[in-house]
């Protein structure tokens, strides 16, 4: 068990910085997740945690020790990877024994250590099989069980659920979630699924070209995104983003969108925004901030023509237009919408973001 701190680090190749002085702190036995689209930084990152990659400047420790000149055997860390890496000549006991017959421990305690890992992963009765032998969820817990029984300082993850379906994917990130539980270590995540990063992270890190946007819990990132790439990237669907203007009418404090469409901005947001009247911005609100709903206090109305229905059981996505924008809605089905029928939304004003519309910022955070 260890803290992991990151001071300042780079990654560059050529002229090119993958990865442009990050920094972030780590704590023992916490879990972190890295997320972000392709080519941001993340996997790159971690790969440069485990000693795979060499960083071009900056500092990493590991349980207060610096660890930039060590080999990646000699971090004392577990990576688990997207392609499970298992040797397929070997069974399942002996890809999980082979990192501790390296080390030449006592036979007693690797018998030891593997059943303890098969018995914590459910796949003791995978013991005697060889990898080609397993589906895709028991090879990744092979791995997981490769990873556990070194008992390292820190667990690495790079993309390890992205090869399986939907379904198991599901029932493995409740898996991992639940061994972390049961055996807590320092773990980092690498991830480009946002859902996979708010069920399973203590602390989200979003990425977005080399640098780190923003880090705090999923809660936090979801309801107080620190710019438009988080609230665009952070939940699913996505927010919906348009451009619009905010203008004061008498005492109040309103959002005027593309089509002229005028939303009033709830009081206690108003103080927030009022420096800002009469500059564009950047209107963002979640689909399920917009319902079929009777309006309550803090809620705007809006009229808008049904373009596509999506129903989904429990709730039914609705998409339609404002302006040059689409948004889409989360609403009940028992609303029954219909394509090119108008309906009258519920906007949840309590809940909009408003963004800087050069930078990008958010406006509450600025």
């Amino acid at each position: 068990m260890a803290r992991l701190e990151l001071r300042n680090v780079v990654k560059s190749y050529g002229i090119y910085e993958a990865v442009r002085g990050i920094s972030l702190d780590i704590e023992d036995n916490e879990f972190v997740v890295f997320v972000g689209p392709s080519g941001c930084g993340k996997s790159t990152t971690l790969r440069m945690i485990a000693g795979l990659e060499h960083i071009s400047s900056g500092e990493i420790a590991i349980g207060g020790q610096t660890v930039n000149r060590l080999g990646p055997g000699k971090r004392d860390i577990a990576m688990v990877f997207q392609s499970y890496a298992l040797y397929p000549h070997m069974t399942v006991r002996e890809n999980i024994s082979f990192c501790l017959e390296q080390q030449r421990l006592p036979q007693a305690e690797i018998d030891d250590r593997i059943m303890r890992a098969a018995e914590t992963l459910h796949i003791t009765e995978l013991l005697g099989r060889r990898p080609g032998q397993l589906s895709g969820g028991q090879r990744q817990r092979v791995a997981m069980g490769r990873a556990i029984v070194r008992n390292p300082k820190v667990f690495l993850f790079d993309e390890p659920l992205s090869n399986l379906d939907a379904k198991l994917r599901v029932q493995m990130r409740t898996e991992i979630k639940r061994l972390h539980q049961q055996m807590p270590t320092t773990t980092v995540y690498v991830t480009h699924d946002q859902i996979e990063a708010m069920t399973m992270a203590d602390r989200v890190v979003v990425m977005n070209r080399g640098v780190i946007e923003q880090v705090g819990p999923p809660q936090d990132l979801y309801h107080h995104p620190a710019s438009q790439f988080v609230g665009g990237f952070i939940g699913s669907p996505s927010m919906n983003m348009l451009t619009a203007r905010l203008e004061k009418d008498g005492d109040d404090l309103v959002v005027v969108l593309e089509d002229g469409s005028r939303l009033a901005v709830p009081a206690p947001r108003a103080d927030v925004y009022s420096a800002y009247a009469g500059k564009a911005v950047v209107f963002g609100i979640r689909p399920e901030s917009i319902s079929s709903l009777a309006p309550k206090p803090g809620f705007a109305m809006l009229d808008a023509k049904i373009d596509l229905v999506e129903p989904l059981g429990p709730l039914t996505m609705v998409y339609f237009n404002i302006g040059a924008a689409t948004l889409c809605a989360s609403i009940e089905p028992e609303s029954e919408p219909r394509p090119q029928s108008t309906m009258s939304l519920s906007f949840n004003m309590n809940q909009m973001h408003l963004f800087d519309l050069e930078s990008g910022r958010s406006l509450a955070r600025m």
